[in-house]
C-alpha cells in the first residue's frame, strides 16, 4: 500500500498554462509558498495547441500576402509556400511539444511543480495521486477550456480535428472542411488554404466573426473566397462519415462534400468536469462564477481564473485576471491593507467587461476592443458609429497596393468617450493597443485630438476618425 503524503502550501494552483503560471508568479513575488499542478505540458493550451502554433502557421501566410501587394516583390513570391518549412517553423515555436523551458521558468520563480491530475478533495485541499496538498490561503483553478464537438452519430469514428489537431498537424490535407465561423475557424481556414489545402467553410449563421462588427466578417469572407476557399453561410452539418480515408459531410440542404479532414471549431467548454468540484458544493463541468477579484462566489479561498470563469476566453485576458487574482490573494493573506476593489483598482478585473481587445490573424486582420455598435446600443448607451475607409490613409497605401480595410469607433454621445473600436485590414493588429488605451482609460474625444499620429502611418486613421466624428 502506498503511503499518502500531505504537504502544506500557502497557495495551490491547478493548471500550469499561462494563467496558472501568472498566478504563481504573483503569489511567489509576494513571498507565498506556491504549488502548481499540471496533468499535461507546462505552458498549457496557448503554448502548444493554440496561440503560438496557430500564429507560427499564419505568419508566413500573412507575410507572403503582404509581399504580393507590393511592386518589386510580388513577382518574387508568386510560387507556393514551402509547407514543410512552415510546419517545421511551427514545431520550433512549440518546442516540439516539450516543456523543459517552461518547467525551468517555473522552478526559477520558486514554485513547486506536481505532475498529475489534480482534484479538489474538500476545502483548501488538492490531491495529486497519493499526494495531498493543502492551501493555507487559496486554491486557484486555472484549468482552461476544451473544444466541444457536436452530438453527431458516429463522429468519434471519423476522427475529426479540433483546434488541437488543426494547429499540430504534421502534413497538409488535400481537402479540409472547416465547421464554424469564429476565430479558430477563420484563422485555420486562412492557414491551411494558403498551405495548399482546398478549404470549405461551413457556417451555421449569417456570416463570419459574428462577435465583431458585421463588416469584419464580410471582409474576411471576401478574402478567403478570393484565396480559393469556399465559404457557405446558413449551412449546418447533418452527418459526417469516413470511408476508405475520405470524410463525407452531408449538409442540412442535402449537399454532399468530400474531404480528407474535417475541423469542428464550434465552441468551448470548461475543463472542470473532473477536478472535484462536488467536494466543495459546486457542479462538476460548470463554468465558475467569480467576483472581480476572481474569487468563486460563496467561497473565501477558491479562485477561478482564465477560461473557467467564462468572462473572456482569451489568453491575454486570462493573464490579466491572473495578475489581479495573484495580487488579491497576496493582499488577503497579508491583511496589511484593504483590497483596492473599486472598478479599475489593483484587485478588480474590470477590463473583462469594458475593454477586451482581440486580434484575429486572418488576411485581412480583424482587431477590436470594447463594445460593437450593436452591443453598445443593447447596453443602453446613446452612441454613434463613425466609419472610415482605411484605404484613404496615406500609410495604408504605402503598406500595400489596393489596400482594403475599414475602421469604426463607437462614440458615447453623452460621456464623449469611446465605447469600442474595430479595425479590419492588413497590419491592423498592431493598431489595437492604442484603441485599448483609449477605451480602458476613458479618454475624452476632445483629448484624442492631441494624440497626434505619426505621418505616414496607418495610425493616422485616428485623425480621419476624429474628423469624421466632428464633421458629421
Amino acid at each position: 500500500m502506498t503511503e499518502t503524503e500531505t504537504i502544506a502550501y500557502d497557495v495551490v494552483v491547478l493548471g500550469a498554462g499561462p494563467v496558472g503560471e501568472n498566478v504563481a508568479d504573483r503569489t511567489r513575488a509576494a513571498g507565498l509558498t506556491t504549488a502548481v499542478v499540471e496533468s499535461e505540458l507546462v505552458g498549457g493550451e496557448c503554448s502548444y495547441w493554440a496561440c503560438m502554433p496557430s500564429k507560427a502557421l499564419l505568419r508566413p501566410v500573412i507575410a507572403r500576402a503582404d509581399a504580393r501587394r507590393l511592386p518589386g516583390l510580388r513577382q518574387a513570391v508568386r510560387g507556393p509556400l514551402d509547407a514543410a518549412a512552415v510546419l517545421a517553423h511551427r514545431n520550433h515555436y512549440t518546442s516540439d511539444w516539450h516543456d523543459d523551458g517552461q518547467v525551468g521558468w517555473l522552478e526559477g520563480i520558486g514554485a513547486d511543480l506536481y505532475r498529475g491530475h489534480g482534484r479538489l478533495a474538500g476545502p483548501r485541499t488538492v490531491t495529486v495521486g497519493d499526494t495531498v496538498l493543502t492551501a493555507r490561503h487559496a486554491v486557484a483553478v486555472c484549468t482552461g477550456s476544451r473544444a466541444v464537438l457536436p452530438d453527431l452519430p458516429g463522429l468519434a469514428e471519423v476522427g475529426p480535428w479540433t483546434s488541437r489537431e488543426a494547429t499540430s498537424a504534421q502534413s497538409v490535407p488535400g481537402r479540409l472542411v472547416v465547421v464554424g465561423g469564429g476565430v479558430v475557424a477563420t484563422e485555420m481556414a486562412t492557414a491551411w488554404q494558403a498551405l495548399g489545402a482546398r478549404v470549405t467553410v461551413l457556417v451555421r449563421g449569417k456570416g463570419l466573426l459574428n462577435r465583431m462588427e458585421p463588416f469584419a466578417g464580410e471582409l474576411v469572407a471576401e478574402a478567403l473566397t478570393e484565396a480559393g476557399a469556399q465559404v457557405r453561410t446558413g449551412t449546418s452539418v447533418e452527418s459526417v462519415t469516413r470511408s476508405d480515408g475520405t470524410v463525407v459531410v452531408v449538409t442540412d440542404g442535402g449537399d454532399r462534400i468530400e474531404a480528407d479532414e474535417i475541423l469542428f471549431a464550434t465552441g468551448r467548454a470548461p475543463r472542470t468536469d473532473d477536478i472535484g468540484l462536488d467536494t466543495v458544493g459546486l457542479e462538476p463541468g460548470s463554468w465558475l462564477t467569480v467576483d472581480d477579484s476572481l474569487r468563486v462566489t460563496g467561497t473565501e479561498w477558491l479562485y477561478a481564473v482564465g477560461d473557467v470563469n467564462h468572462r473572456a476566453l482569451l489568453t491575454h485576458q486570462g493573464k490579466y485576471q491572473a495578475r489581479i487574482a495573484g495580487a488579491a490573494i497576496a493582499a488577503r493573506a497579508s491583511h496589511a491593507a484593504p483590497l483596492d476593489s473599486d472598478p479599475w483598482g489593483a484587485h478588480a478585473a474590470t477590463a473583462d467587461r469594458h475593454a477586451v481587445p482581440q486580434v484575429v490573424f486572418t488576411d485581412p486582420e480583424a482587431a477590436a476592443v470594447g463594445l460593437s455598435l450593436a452591443e453598445a446600443e443593447q447596453a443602453g448607451h446613446r452612441v454613434r458609429a463613425v466609419d472610415v475607409d482605411l484605404s484613404s490613409v496615406a500609410g495604408a497605401g504605402l503598406y500595400a497596393d489596393g489596400y482594403k480595410g475599414r475602421a469604426r469607433m463607437v462614440v458615447d454621445l453623452e460621456e464623449e468617450i469611446l465605447r469600442g473600436v474595430t479595425f479590419v485590414g492588413p497590419g491592423v493588429g498592431e493598431l489595437i493597443h492604442s484603441a485599448t488605451v483609449a477605451v480602458a482609460g476613458r479618454v475624452p474625444v476632445a483629448r484624442l485630438w492631441h494624440a497626434v499620429p505619426s505621418y505616414p502611418t496607418i495610425s493616422e486613421v485616428w485623425l480621419r476618425l476624429l474628423e469624421a466624428f466632428r464633421d458629421n
